[in-house]
């Protein structure tokens, strides 16, 4: 009793300051919160994106404020306030907030995706630029075609493992560019152990996904008290998040000191610490972990939603199958693959893989940002320390911009003539973030995606299955709430083309 007392007290002592300036300052439209609280509650809902998107719609503003517990929330939901915030002013837009709960509690603070902007980020940032610019994501390739043939024979194999085997096919890939390593066929260690650490990254990441976050006191609570189930829970991801950056790093060390050649970003992370003498090794390691736990964890959960979404989509809009078949079939011919080369012959491709990028996005809400400075913005005033939240769903669902948005159409991104057209609105900035903060492996990212589409439309007929009565199964369509979101599991038919189509999947050796 007397902790929850001392909570309120700190919470108003907290809250009153930041009210009273809202009587100060114009502010932009929002719900009304409830008294100290604010709209904590409000931000607990599940999918929270459509929330903010409604929003914008009954206050007729694309920028809504929020309240929780006195800290400031302003939800961005369209391009042009994305743009003129987000990138126009990036060096005061660009920092992020320490959730208790992802950040300190779990320990996904390791991310330098979710690190505050400034100097150590910056050092994260360049290593991993280092080796998944454009000019050196070709020298990958060879690692996504292999566990995109692997994925065409899997699902041959059994279409009802889709979701498994997307995971797969994009943590095996990942794991062999980053730290050399080759996955087991089957139940591989690694990818279990990555699996389990994103789960929670899926549940904590979003600004007021726990209330741990909004009062940071109740992370004193003893494991064991009642409401104390986010601790002991905390506890039990933590564990899986150190091991996620962790014992793949220490294979690699292990390897080297074995002085057993190691092909793999990591290894090379590691032995150019060497050269450096600026830093001690101890410090230049932890760098080297966390820059390649973090390629560990973005190359594996957005290419799983994408290519989810991409047969989802075939499912529900053949008719854009049959198109991007005969684009294939016309410049691939019968008997191969593509490459990614090829990629500028097949603008259709391209533009379906496009459209899966927009239609439903991995991270709809966007990663927050926090203000460094106090700003204003149409003569509304924004301080230091408040939240900004870029809707990305809103953006990518914007009428105006992408007409009829619930309608997967590949067409949008191509001229009158089937080419690529350049002045159309490209999703790939709110997909992957917005200005200095848009994630640097999205070159990674789209390879992988774009190949995998190619593939599997080159040898297979994507079908809903039918029901004992002979009916098509309909796939619901919808997707799961949280920081990460993935299409709810769907069932499906893969049917190889022809014979020619199922020569090229037989091909496609699980393991050299």
């Amino acid at each position: 009793m007397e902790l929850i007392t001392f909570v309120v007290l700190l919470t108003i002592a907290i809250a009153l300051p930041l009210y009273s300036r809202r009587k100060r300052y114009r502010l932009p439209p929002g719900p009304k919160g409830l008294p100290i609280v604010g709209n904590a509650f409000d931000v607990l809902a599940d999918y929270e994106w459509l929330t903010y998107a409604k929003w914008s719609r009954e206050y007729d503003s694309d920028i809504i404020y929020l309240n929780i517990a006195g800290t400031p929330i302003y939800v961005l939901n369209s391009v042009q306030a994305t743009t003129d915030l987000l990138e126009k002013r990036s060096s005061i837009y660009s920092d992020r907030e320490i959730m208790t709960m992802c950040h300190e509690i779990v320990g996904w603070g390791q991310n330098f995706a979710l690190m505050p902007y400034g100097d150590s980020w910056r050092e994260h940032r360049r290593m991993f630029h280092q080796h998944f610019h454009p000019g050196v994501v070709d020298k990958h390739h060879a690692h996504i075609e292999k566990q995109a043939k692997d994925l065409l024979r899997r699902i041959h194999a059994n279409p009802d493992g889709l979701m498994k085997y997307l995971r797969i096919m994009a943590g095996a890939a990942i794991l062999r560019v980053v730290y050399g390593i080759d996955v087991q066929p089957e139940n591989d260690h690694y990818i279990g152990v990555a699996e389990a650490a994103i789960h929670s990254l899926a549940l904590t990441g979003n600004a007021g996904s726990y209330l741990v976050d909004n009062f940071p006191i109740l992370r004193y609570l003893p494991s064991w008290a009642p409401g104390a189930q986010f601790k002991r829970d905390g506890e039990r991801w933590r564990a899986q998040v150190n091991q996620m950056f962790t014992e793949p790093l220490d294979l690699v060390k292990q390897r080297m000191a074995n002085g057993e050649p190691s092909d793999c970003v990591a290894a090379t992370l590691l032995a150019s610490i060497d050269e450096r003498k600026d830093k001690p090794r101890a410090e230049l390691e932890t760098v080297v972990k966390h820059v390649s736990g973090t390629a560990y964890v973005g190359g594996a959960d957005t290419t799983v939603s994408s290519i989810a979404t991409f047969v989802l989509a075939m499912l529900k809009f053949p008719q854009v199958q049959r198109i991007a078949q005969a684009e294939l079939d016309n410049v691939i011919g019968i008997g191969r693959l593509p490459s990614i080369s090829e990629r500028p012959s097949l603008p259709y491709i391209t533009a379906v893989m496009k459209e899966s990028l927009r239609w439903n996005l991995v991270l709809p809400s966007s990663v927050p940002r926090k203000m460094t400075t106090d700003d204003e913005y149409r003569g509304y005033f924004i301080p230091a320390g408040s939240l900004i939240i870029a809707n990305a769903w809103a953006v990518l669902h914007d009428e105006t911009r992408y007409p009829n948005p619930d309608v997967f159409d590949p067409t949008r991104f191509l001229t009158s003539e089937g080419k690529l057209d350049k002045t159309a609105p490209d999703p790939v900035e709110a997909c992957f973030g917005f200005g200095r903060r848009i994630c640097p492996g999205r070159h990674f990212a789209m390879d992988t995606i774009w190949l995998n589409i190619a593939y599997i439309l080159t040898t297979f007929n994507i079908e809903k299955p039918l029901d004992p009565s002979g009916q098509p199964v309909e796939p619901s369509g919808k997707y799961t709430s949280g920081f990460l979101s993935h299409p709810v599991p769907f069932k499906v038919n893969f049917t190889p083309r022809s014979k020619a189509a199922e020569a090229l999947i037989r091909e496609a050796v699980f393991y050299d």
